[in-house]
């Protein structure tokens, strides 16, 4: 089968793994993926994608370690950089060394420089397969912070003991002083470069800018193509720690971003677009490929008569058994020195039981094991080389479906009621994005955009207010309240078109614009009954749109246009006043007066938007509240995904917000068209 229908297929097999997903989320993603990748090479016996290592860190794990680094909380890796630093270097000595003398020990055949490249190869973890299962189970935010940590050390820590334990075996030679030298060499001058080179581009990006070059996809292929630039210089040129230069270029991107950047909403957009398809698809291809290749390096082992199949599954189980008892034990101490030193909480057996489970191996330990060499320079053939790749591949099986079952059964059903405890309602989960926006906001101000800003935050206020005042009127959701609700709003919006006709029957008011005016309360009215959404953003929206209607009906007379949107302005500003008076008036006799007051806190806030001066200038505002409007929709879709992932919503609230952020952007999105 050719390259091009391997990639189609592998794609088609990535979607295919999150459907699945979806309806069967207990079962990680990763290892679905795995599955399908096993699948494949079972029933295409053509169907061969073999990567060497150095191509496979250079196309997959240098851009996911990348964005790692640039989005990692920096707060929370120098906080833990303790406990990561010392899983990410130390344990790996030491799962080498501990691991190897024991893979020796249980397979004699296995020569002790071979049985330490094995255990070097296997110390890396991998967190993108456990945070499938973290997505619906409370495993602890520390433990979690420090799977991703170590993650984005530990690859180039064990790839670099699997290199110089592979060379001994190939070589027959070793000193453990040059081996020192190297390590550090490898370690310090990778993340000097790493910090170099990524602040040039950074810098490079900020100097185009200036010159007047802003073209987004520019920028946006820029910025994808520098966790590459950075690895070819680290690796080719001055033969250090490419994955170590990336993670340090991704921090120091994110560092610099926060402190100097001022990124076009447009841009910051497609950026995080782009990455988001970019980090799908790597991941998703990176284990089909892992599964992919599985059945090829078992095959030799299982089809060797002078080994029974049963005892090999029991090596791996062993080895499997024993990587993850040494992480356990490391975990334990650790934290026993962290509480005696400091104070912390006091561990548990079970606390530690869960940091080990969270080693699960994966893609980096696959790529490694393959690029074992098939003779030594002696002219003899590796020794053990199946059955290396056999145990390499059995146990990342192992740890992947061991997590699966486990980490879910060490969070009891007490835990599990008080997560569910913890949820938040569907206001305080509507609270959070909008505090999320208003966050946004404020990283995307800058001098042009400074009022509009001011603005939208102004507006997010409000509509955090009005959640308060809608939570206490509905009282909880109840049915009988939200038809008083629509009842309500549908009463005041009767108080409105009975004014507008007051003024069309005494001759105040042109037969277009009372026809506009019709038709908004048409739209308006459907929207109500329908609940489509809440509060007076629709209105705000319907006339955004009558005003770039009015202006191309006006485009060659801007003066005749802005007279026809001012008295428009003032024609509304009055039929709201008339019906907030209605409000408040029923507010003092009302069962419920929170509702009318609710409402009435609608027609305030529409009231401030339309009190606005109109100039020949506003286009530009728009345009830009519009971009800032962009990146907040997107901000508000990460959050729902954050929120979703760590429990504080459940599946259907999850759906609730997407369709009210659905629905904002898409009444934005309709305005643009027309």
């Amino acid at each position: 089968m050719d390259l091009l229908m391997i990639v189609l297929l592998l794609i088609g097999c990535l979607l295919f793994s999150n459907i699945i997903s979806h309806y069967i989320p207990s079962i990680p993603t990763a290892l679905i993926q795995i599955a399908l990748g096993i699948i494949i090479a079972l029933v295409f016996s053509d169907v061969s994608l073999e990567l060497e290592t150095e191509w496979f860190l250079l196309l997959f794990v240098a851009p996911l370690l990348y964005n790692d680094g640039r989005n990692f909380p920096r707060d929370e890796l120098w906080n833990m950089r303790m406990p990561i630093l010392g899983n990410a270097i130390i344990l790996v000595l030491i799962t080498t060394l501990a691991g190897g003398y024991f893979i020796h020990w249980l397979i004699p055949s296995i020569p002790l420089a071979a049985a330490f490249a094995l255990a070097a190869i296997l110390s890396p973890t991998d967190p993108v397969a456990v945070n499938g299962i973290a997505k619906r189970i409370k495993i602890p935010e520390k433990i979690l912070n420090v799977v991703r940590g170590e993650s984005l050390i530990n690859d180039a820590s064990g790839l670099v003991a699997f290199k110089y334990a592979v060379a001994t075996v190939v070589t027959g030679y070793f000193s453990i002083k040059e081996a020192l030298l190297n390590f550090s060499y490898t370690f310090i001058v990778g993340a000097i470069l790493g910090l170099v080179v990524g602040t040039i581009l950074t810098q490079i990006r900020f100097s185009l800018r200036r010159t007047g070059i802003r073209d987004v996809v520019f920028h946006t292929l820029l910025q994808l193509l520098t966790p590459f630039i950075v690895y070819l210089v680290a690796e080719d040129i001055f033969h250090a720690s490419g994955v170590i230069a990336v993670v340090v270029a991704g921090i120091a991107q994110a560092l610099v971003k926060d402190k100097t950047e001022t990124v076009l909403a447009e841009e910051q957009l497609l950026t995080e677009n782009t990455w988001s398809i970019v980090l799908f698809i790597l991941n998703g291809v990176v284990f089909l490929l892992l599964g992919l290749n599985i059945p090829s390096t078992m095959k030799e082992s299982i089809e060797n008569t002078s080994i029974n199949n049963w005892k090999l599954m029991g090596y791996a189980i062993a080895i499997g058994i024993v990587i993850l008892g040494i992480r356990f034990v490391w975990s334990h101490l650790t934290a026993m020195y962290e509480f005696k030193n400091n104070r912390d909480e006091k561990p548990t057996l079970k606390t530690s039981l869960l940091s080990s489970l969270t080693g699960v191996r994966g893609a980096v330990t696959m790529a490694g094991v393959l690029s074992l060499p098939l003779i030594t320079d002696s002219g003899d053939v590796f020794p053990e080389r199946s059955l290396i790749l056999f145990l390499a591949s059995a146990v990342i099986l192992f740890t992947l479906i061991v997590a699966t079952i486990f980490l879910p059964l060490l969070i009891d059903s007490d835990e599990l009621r008080e997560e569910n405890d913890e949820q938040l309602n569907f206001d305080e989960a509507k609270k959070q994005i909008l505090l999320a926006s208003i966050k946004q906001i404020h990283r995307e101000m800058n001098d042009e955009n400074r009022n509009v800003s001011y603005q939208l935050i102004g507006e997010y206020q409000q509509m955090f207010r009005q959640i308060q005042l809608d939570g206490n009127a509905a009282k909880a959701g109840e049915p009988e309240h939200q038809n008083e609700i629509t009842n309500v709003r549908l009463k005041a919006l009767e108080i409105e078109e009975q004014y507008i006709k007051e003024l069309y029957d005494g001759h105040h008011l042109d037969a277009d614009m009372y026809v506009a005016f019709q038709s908004t309360f048409s739209e308006r009215k459907r929207v109500i009954q329908h609940n489509m959404q809440k509060g007076f953003t629709y209105i705000f929206y319907r006339f955004l749109r009558e005003w770039r209607i009015a202006r191309k009906k006006y485009h060659l007379d801007k003066e005749q246009f802005v007279s026809y949107v001012r008295m428009k302005q003032e024609v509304r500003k009055n039929a709201f006043k008339q019906a907030l008076t209605f409000l408040k008036e029923q507010a003092q006799i009302a069962q419920y007066p929170d509702i009318y007051y609710m409402i009435s806190f609608e027609y305030e806030r529409a009231l401030d938007q339309i009190r606005k001066p109109v100039t020949t200038d506003s286009s530009r505002q728009e345009e830009l509240k519009d971009e800032l409007r962009a990146v907040i929709t997107e901000t508000e879709r990460a959050e729902i995904h954050k929120m979703y992932e760590a429990g504080e919503i459940n599946r259907e609230q999850e759906r609730d917000l997407r369709r009210f952020v659905n629905y904002i952007e898409s009444v934005n999105l309709y305005e643009h068209v027309e």
